[in-house]
Parts: structure tokens; sequence; C-alpha cells
């Protein structure tokens, strides 16, 4: 590609019959230059402007990707404190349950013992309720005894 320089140093041979005016060409080439110098350094900044791009695009890129990782990364997180979470609360269930059980087993216990209790004093009250009945027949009998005599 010529630069700016190549352009103004360019030189052309002269003629001496039906050539170009070397005015005329010389001020076509200072505005060939001018314009191609503009030209040359939007470009050059262009392609600095197009690295710079670049440059960000790749950090952009890195970013998204390491978004993307720690999103990846939480949302495994996340489910993996979800599962524990269940398991925590089935585990909670389980020991409740079996707690019930337990204290369910201890009541019954207690109960049949209770109701044991309650026989044996049933059957005391009874034993007890068939004596002093006998007993009292018996005084009774002595009373009619002794009125008899």
């Amino acid at each position: 590609m010529y630069t700016p320089l190549d352009i103004e140093n360019k030189k052309f041979a002269k003629q001496m019959m039906n050539g170009y005016s070397v005015e005329e060409v010389d001020n076509f080439l200072d505005e060939l230059t001018l314009d191609y110098e503009k030209l040359y350094k939007e470009s050059n900044e262009n392609k600095s402007k197009i690295a710079e791009l670049e440059e960000s695009l790749v950090k952009y890129k890195n970013l998204e990707a390491t978004l993307q990782n720690t999103l990846v990364m939480a949302q495994s997180t996340a489910d993996e404190i979800k599962k524990v979470a269940q398991q925590q609360a089935e585990q909670i269930v389980r020991d409740a349950q079996g707690s019930a059980r337990e204290q369910a087993k201890e009541l019954d216990q207690q109960i049949t013992l209770k109701t044991k209790e309650l026989d044996e004093l049933q059957k005391k009250f009874d034993v007890y309720k068939a004596k002093m009945e006998s007993l009292l027949i018996s005084q009774l009998e002595l009373i009619k005894e002794v009125n008899k005599e």
C-alpha cells in the first residue's frame, strides 16, 4: 500500500511535446496526497480502534464465560443445598416418627401397667368387701345370739 509520502514524492518523466502539464499534475498529486493522507490516518485509527474493540471483546467473552461458570456453579450449589435440606427434612420426619412410636409404646406400657394395678386393686377391694361382709354377718349372728340369751 502506498503511503501519502510515496504519492507526494512520486515524480513523472517529463516529455517535451504533447505531455501533461507539470503544474496540473503536481496540483492533482498534492490534492490526492491530502485526501489519501486523511484516508490513511483514518484507516490507521480504525485499525487501532478495531484492535481495542477486539481486546474488549475478548475481555467480555472471558467475563461472560466466567459469569456462565459462576451461574452454573451457583445453580449446582443451590441444587445441592436443596438436596441436603430435603434429606435433613426427611431425617427429621423419620426421627419424629420414631420418637412418636417410642412414646406410644411407653404410653401403651403405662396403660397396661395401670390396668393391671386397677385390676389388682379391684380384686383387693372385692376381697376386702367379702371379708367385711363376712365380718358383718358374723357380728350380726353374735348380736342375734346375744339377744336370744
